[in-house]
């Protein structure tokens, strides 16, 4: 099985279970890698037979967008889940990081594998 991968996606996010992080946006990185076969996207050089990361990303930002949930592993699940099942990816292994959420850290977060490689 190989690998599809998204690093750093960046955006702000209405986050965390703070009254104050209710008011504003705050800042969050993705990472993301995904179980798929490549191979007839190789053979055929066509994106009809390879997971499409742009659009990933843009369903990502979407779901960051439409959702605001208190917690990181809310928001998690709800990608994972979304990813997965939109995509039919069938192993998947995410991480969300808010950055400088906590004083003498770059960020902080949660990652979670979901679906077996096969």
């Amino acid at each position: 099985m190989d690998t599809v991968f998204i690093r750093d996606l960046s955006m702000d996010a209405v986050i965390g279970v703070f009254g104050w992080e209710r008011q504003v946006h705050q800042k969050i990185t993705i990472n993301l890698e995904m179980a798929t076969d490549i191979s007839k996207a190789a053979d055929t050089d066509d994106l009809e037979y390879t997971l499409d990361y742009k659009e990933i990303s843009q369903k990502i930002r979407a779901l960051v967008e439409e959702n605001q949930p208190k917690l990181v592993e809310t928001l998690i699940e709800l990608i994972a889940t979304t990813v997965m099942e939109e995509f039919n990816i069938p192993w998947l292994r995410i991480s969300i990081a808010k950055l400088g959420a906590v004083r003498g850290s770059a960020a902080v977060g949660v990652t979670i594998e979901r679906g077996a490689r096969t």
